[in-house]
């Protein structure tokens, strides 16, 4: 008995705080390795739709600048178009990028850029979203690979075509660089090619500038949907489609045969009727030079008469719905004559 109560009895009440003390060094540890390791999974639709917004955008900007200077010579706008889409590039960066706000495109995606290179000494992650923006440097150094560094190549392109480096035998270096242009825009597309099918399989930066300054795009607010409503779109689509399908229809229906399945339903018809003998069925005016269509002996104008049968081999009158065998001048002086010859 004494042996047993004394193996029931509850341990001291410190032992909990001294037993949690002996192992907190070795949870710490545990624990802020599995905070700092979320892993985190932004949209590739949701990244690729921000960089479509913010083309866009930039369009949208072009157009209303362009209509301010339309008063002025026409072409004086063209030969300097490098600058206005540097103009425009940079203001969106000064407005957005440079204050630590996502561009228009990433508003709407509810996405920011973060500075990737900072998230290893991030002691506490809740989300996986957070996380510093970015700094002065990697902001400056975007500006100057997107603005300037757009700008510079669109004028060095534009530059060498005009002075038909690539075409001059005689200047040796002028070939050279011409060459060598082409091989760093080969190089360029390759590597953008290389970087595109990586982010499609890790879904991380979208582009070499973006993986060269690693500046990743992170959800905003952990909370928040896309912002976009598809509904203009859809009712483009249906537009778009509904008008391809008319314009392949509409060569295809007789439209003499919609008539004449209609004509039962015309509310004038005591007017039709008065004036059947005295216009052409196909123009509706009064004949210039008539003609009668046999053997229904209906007045036509001779060109639209002659128009339509060499037109169809089959023509029928819309009046009556007879096939044109032939047709006759309406004075009756002429013999008949075979529409379609």
């Amino acid at each position: 008995m004494g042996s047993s109560n004394l193996s029931q009895q509850p341990p001291p009440e410190d032992e909990w705080i001294r037993t949690y003390l002996k192992l907190l060094p070795e949870w710490q540890p545990l624990a802020l390795s599995h905070q700092s390791m979320i892993p985190i999974s932004i949209s590739r639709v949701n990244q690729f739709d921000a960089a479509r917004l913010d083309i866009e955008m930039s369009a949208m900007l072009k157009e209303q600048l362009v209509k301010v200077f339309s008063l002025m010579k026409p072409g004086m706008l063209f030969q300097y178009e490098p600058e206005l889409d540097a103009f425009l590039e940079f203001l969106i960066w000064r407005f957005s990028i440079w204050v630590d706000k996502p561009t228009p495109g990433n508003a709407l995606m509810n996405l920011r850029y973060r500075d990737e290179r900072a998230m290893d000494s991030i002691g506490k992650v809740r989300t996986g979203l957070e996380g510093p923006g970015l700094t002065i440097a990697q902001k400056i150094w975007y500006c100057i690979a997107t603005v300037g560094g757009q700008y510079t190549w669109a004028r060095l392109q534009s530059f060498s075509a005009f002075r038909r480096w690539g075409d001059s035998e005689q200047r040796p270096l002028a070939r050279r660089a011409w060459i060598f242009i082409q091989r760093i825009e080969g190089l360029y597309k390759a590597a953008s090619f290389g970087n595109l099918l990586i982010f499609l399989y890790t879904g991380r930066f979208r582009n070499l500038i973006e993986r060269v300054l690693q500046a990743r795009l992170v959800y905003g607010s952990p909370n928040m949907n896309r912002a976009v409503s598809f509904e203009y779109m859809n009712r483009q689509l249906v537009w778009n489609e509904f008008s391809e399908m008319l314009l392949l229809l509409l060569p295809l229906l007789n439209s003499t045969s919609m008539k004449k399945i209609l004509s039962p339903f015309s509310k004038d018809k005591s007017s039709s009727s008065e004036v059947d003998d005295d216009t052409c069925p196909i123009c509706q005016a009064i004949p210039t030079i008539p003609f009668l269509a046999l053997p229904c002996q209906h007045r036509y104008c001779y060109h639209c008469l002659s128009t339509r049968c060499a037109a169809a081999t089959s023509f029928r009158c819309p009046r009556c719905g007879e096939p044109v065998v032939a047709m006759q001048r309406h004075s009756g002086l002429a013999s008949n004559t075979n529409p379609n010859q």
